[in-house]
């Protein structure tokens, strides 16, 4: 991107890296929304990128960065694709990459659920190993059978000083309805 940069005579502003953030959504990216917020400010002209797939794998959130480009006077120039948004081929391309990257994230969201089906299929058992203390268990099994509800019984649980599998304070509703379905479905 510097390169790129000083072959085109723009000054580099700030590179912006929403670390581990997947570009699966423009939501949850603080870097992101900071560099926008930039460019509609007018402190920046170009939104320069190495890759595609790090800016947006959604076809409708890339549209949309771009009618946001267009109407606030900025630019995308995406480098692995070599798009620049100022021109309508580019425009396209950007487009039609865009749409690959969602495909591409599908498919991997498909392959996985696939994969995580055969596992289970298989006999394999996923998530977290159980950490639980037996007894804890028992006593959760044993108030639902005598009729207390879920609330209830976390309450009780975080009471009583008893940790969760994990180790924490609190316990919810949800996480003893989790302990009293693992066991129905045991």
């Amino acid at each position: 991107m510097r390169a790129e940069c000083e072959r085109r005579g723009w000054e580099l502003l700030r590179v912006a890296t929403d670390a581990g953030a997947s570009g699966k959504s423009m939501n949850g990216r603080p870097e992101l929304a900071g560099a926008l917020d930039a460019l509609d400010a007018g402190e920046a002209d170009v939104l320069l990128a190495a890759k595609l797939d790090r800016v947006s794998r959604s076809v409708l959130d890339f549209a949309a960065l771009m009618a946001r480009a267009d109407r606030r006077g900025w630019r995308i120039v995406v480098l692995d694709v070599n798009v620049d948004t100022t021109t309508a081929s580019g425009e396209l391309m950007a487009t039609v990459v865009a749409a690959f990257a969602q495909y591409e994230r599908r498919l991997i969201g498909q392959r996985t659920r696939d994969a995580l089906a055969a596992k289970r299929a298989a006999g394999v058992v996923l998530g977290r190993p159980r950490t639980l203390d037996p007894a804890i268990r028992e006593r959760i099994i044993a108030e639902r059978s005598a009729g207390r509800s879920l609330r209830a019984i976390a309450d009780g649980l975080t009471a009583d000083g008893v940790p969760t599998a994990q180790g924490g304070a609190r316990w919810y509703a949800s996480t003893v309805r989790h302990v009293a379905n693992e066991e129905d479905a045991a």
